[in-house]
């Protein structure tokens, strides 16, 4: 195997860590709750929340994407090493 391959792999498996921690890492879209429960939350409350879960939005995009791009490379690199050994 050659040293690229363990490269993309190890990239691709850092990747998938980081975006399952991301993903964790957001809160759940439970809109009203806290209007049911008499909880109610500051403007200053509302918008770090939102910023937080904006931040994390897109660093899920982003790292999402980047695992899309490493799967479909490793499997193109795969394809033609295995035409070119054949």
């Amino acid at each position: 195997m050659e040293w690229y391959l363990y490269l993309i792999g190890a990239v691709t498996l850092l990747a998938a860590i980081a975006l399952i921690i991301v993903v964790i890492l957001q809160e759940g879209n439970s809109k009203g709750v806290g209007v049911v429960s008499g909880g109610a939350d500051t403007f200053f409350s509302k918008n770090k929340a939102r910023s937080i879960d904006a931040f994390l939005n897109r660093w899920t995009k982003f790292f999402a994407i980047g695992f899309f791009v490493l799967i479909i490379a490793m499997n193109v690199i795969a394809f033609f090493l295995d035409k070119t050994a054949a």
